[in-house]
């Protein structure tokens, strides 16, 4: 159990047009009913309007990058800051895009210096990677910045070393979760969540193929938060939209109430 000498921190990031502030507040609303420690729910975000009063704001942090190399992409990297804000202790960050539907207190329980879903645990296994090992070993170490936690300015050389290359490295890696992954695991500090605490709605909640014509989709045994990774988007999952010939999504309450 986590102690009581300061509440914790639920970190979010929100900027552009992709998500409206309804996903900030509504992810708020569900680590409200999850989460019973002492907490402070912290919105990062190029803009403010529509998001609730009762959520903490603050400008997006920056990445310390001249004008020509800013990357709105790769701007989750600013949150590993040495001062963010001057917020200390203990962070879980979530994305937008995703549900919650079980206690978070293990997300703070779980021992480990920096702790995330391992990237491949989201997908279906694809046999053909083998074919190059290297890769194979480089994606199956790759951890999904969906959900992860740290300690607030624990990690600042990982954010120094890409301000150091930004130009290498954008280049040696196409999003910023593989160049996080890669300097905190050569620093032995990457570990991974149970594999069961998150999980992808595509691929673990939806029936495979035929099977989704008889059977909703489902909270699998031991989910805590449901994911929206790859090319099925929330977006079109809660506005009724998704289904294909070879894959039905048939009721989602559940999740919409989690949502909603």
């Amino acid at each position: 159990m986590m102690p009581a000498s300061q509440p914790v921190l639920v970190l979010c990031m929100k900027w552009g047009k992709a998500y409206g502030p309804e996903y900030v507040n509504r992810l708020r609303n569900g680590v409200a009913r999850h989460l019973s420690y002492p907490h402070r729910f912290i919105c990062f975000t190029d803009d403010a309007k529509g998001i609730d009063p009762g959520i903490e704001t603050f400008p997006l942090p920056d990445l310390g990058l001249p004008p020509e190399h800013k990357d709105l992409r790769w701007r989750k990297l600013a949150i590993l800051g040495k001062d963010v804000f001057g917020l200390q202790g203990t962070a879980l960050f979530l994305d937008l895009d995703l549900v919650v539907v079980d206690s978070l207190e293990p997300f703070f329980d779980y021992p480990g210096k920096f702790l995330i879903i391992r990237d491949m645990d989201l997908f279906r296994s694809k046999p053909l990677r083998k074919l190059n090992p290297e890769r194979d070993r480089f994606l199956n170490m790759v951890g999904n910045s969906s959900v992860f936690r740290m300690e607030m300015g624990a990690h600042s050389d990982v954010l120094e070393e890409f301000v150091r290359d930004p130009v290498a490295a954008q280049s040696a890696f196409k999003i910023s979760q593989q160049f996080m992954s890669d300097a905190l695991h050569r620093r032995g500090l990457l570990e991974y969540w149970p594999r069961e605490w998150c999980v992808s709605f595509k691929n673990d909640c939806i029936p495979r193929y035929w099977r989704s014509y008889f059977r909703d989709p489902f909270i699998p045994e031991g989910a805590k938060i449901v994911v929206f990774a790859g090319n099925l988007k929330m977006q079109d999952v809660v506005e009724g939209r998704g289904s294909t010939w070879y894959r039905r999504i048939g009721n989602i309450d559940w999740l919409l109430r989690e949502w909603r």
